[in-house]
């Protein structure tokens, strides 16, 4: 028996992986949607280890219903993905950013990879999620993302999200908000594992701000982050408990809004592999399994949320 089938027997056997179920289904959402295709559930190729085509035949098997995917930046790559997702069915979103220190580069690189995403695809994405600017970058250097994604979705109509992102634009609950109130078209992606990470907390002392930002999301990512880090062992151990309780809550709220205007939610299940995924010292064995975790997620958000 190899380590990942031990533990997931050991851990089975001690009844820890329907810890993070049991949760769910203590206490119902309090809002579902009654169309199962207005909850989109998209996997991560972080960490998966293998071609484009099979990542989406992996995909497909688990039942997602589609993947988020960095735009390709080269024709060669581009191809891959379009066929892969006409073959598999699948859906798609995806990720643009820039990585550069230099403002003018950065910003340049990134409006092109915005460009390119919403007007060179072979299949229309639900959505592209952003990592927006550098945390050191002055507000309205970082205001030039939100101008440029807002400009764009106006011409293309693909909805543009900005992720909630450490060391990015977004990255702490109080300087979203001041973004969220000087700028009326701003959508995020919510991933709030980095603000549990950034304000070592659950965010009881922010929940103003939270309710505000909660408001503005398009998109979720579905990892669950804590005091000290952006991503849990394994949300189905119970010492998490009270972490899963304060996510799902969050999510809720949002699933809330989604249902109350008609609108479509996507998510995308995105523990990811170490080193956010913790080991073990000198080996560098994963403590837990990510794929297995991310498969968990979606089929725990679909009980949960769909009627």
């Amino acid at each position: 028996m190899n380590r990942r089938n031990f533990m997931s027997s050991a851990l089975a056997s001690a009844g820890v992986l329907t810890g993070f179920e049991a949760i769910a289904e203590a206490s119902a959402a309090p809002f579902q949607f009654e169309n199962k295709l207005s909850l989109k559930i998209l996997g991560t190729n972080w960490g998966f280890e293998g071609t484009t085509d099979a990542f989406c035949a992996a995909v497909k098997k688990e039942g997602y219903d589609g993947i988020e995917i960095w735009w390709p930046d080269t024709r060669d790559k581009q191809n891959e993905l379009f066929t892969a997702l006409k073959k598999h069915g699948l859906e798609v979103g995806f990720l643009c950013g820039s990585g550069e220190t230099d403002y003018a580069v950065h910003l340049d690189a990134f409006k092109k990879s915005i460009t390119a995403a919403t007007t060179e695809y072979v299949q229309k994405p639900l959505y592209v999620n952003c990592h927006s600017g550098r945390d050191h970058f002055t507000y309205d250097q970082n205001k030039a993302f939100i101008d440029h994604t807002s400009e764009a979705t106006e011409k293309t109509g693909i909805p543009i999200y900005h992720e909630t992102h450490r060391g990015r634009m977004l990255f702490a609950a109080h300087i979203t908000r001041n973004f969220i109130e000087k700028n009326p078209q701003l959508r995020l992606t919510l991933d709030i594992s980095h603000w549990c990470n950034v304000h070592e907390s659950l965010l009881t002392d922010q929940q103003e701000t939270v309710k505000l930002a909660l408001s503005r999301v398009g998109h979720i990512h579905s990892r669950i982050g804590h005091e000290e880090g952006p991503q849990v062992n394994d949300p189905r151990a119970p010492e998490w408990d009270a972490t899963v309780k304060a996510h799902l809550a969050w999510w809720d709220a949002v699933v809330e809004q989604k249902v109350k205007s008609g609108e479509t939610l996507t998510v995308l299940t995105e523990f990811g592999p170490p080193h956010y995924l913790p080991t073990v010292p000198f080996t560098n064995q994963p403590l837990a399994d990510q794929w297995a975790i991310n498969v968990h997620m979606m089929q725990m958000l679909r009980k949960r949320y769909l009627k």
